[in-house]
């Protein structure tokens, strides 16, 4: 399991409010999510975005609400892979729970720059900014959530 795709840089304490706009909550369609996804943060993100891209951030990535339209909204637009030095704890859990694979490397978060390309091999960690050459190693995936990530979230890897 593998992502490539060009970075899209934040930076710290980026909350679900940013990732998804409360004023948007009141629809469940992925790809309306997906229209406003940190519009409030990068009003041209939506139209930069390509399938497959990767976001990274640094610390304390999806605090705020416990909403499961933040990791929806994201992986909607198009995003491949979040990396980031920390996440908020529940983001982490949602993210797995809807199938988007997010990983946490304080180095990559750090030193990755806007508009790198980056790859990223789900099964060893490895991170590698492409542009620059660099490697840097993150913790990989155990089996069952790369179980659950392949099948596109946790109910679907049940039913």
């Amino acid at each position: 399991m593998n992502a490539k795709g060009r970075v899209h840089k934040f930076g710290d304490n980026v909350d679900t409010d940013v990732i998804i706009p409360a004023r948007y909550l009141n629809t469940a369609s992925h790809k309306e999510l997906a229209a406003h996804c940190m519009e409030d943060i990068d009003a041209e993100f939506v139209n930069k975005v390509q399938a497959g891209d990767i976001m990274v951030a640094e610390k304390n990535f999806g605090c705020g609400s416990s909403r499961e339209h933040a990791p929806i909204a994201i992986k909607a637009s198009g995003i491949s892979c979040v990396i980031a030095s920390t996440f908020a704890r529940i983001f982490y859990r949602n993210s797995i729970n809807i199938g988007l694979p997010i990983l946490e490397c304080d180095e990559a978060a750090r030193e990755i720059s806007d508009g790198d390309v980056v790859s990223v091999d789900f099964n060893t960690g490895v991170i590698t900014d492409e542009t620059t050459g660099k490697t840097y190693q993150a913790e990989p995936f155990p089996e069952f959530i790369q179980n659950i990530i392949q099948k596109g979230g946790l109910i679907k890897s049940i039913t």
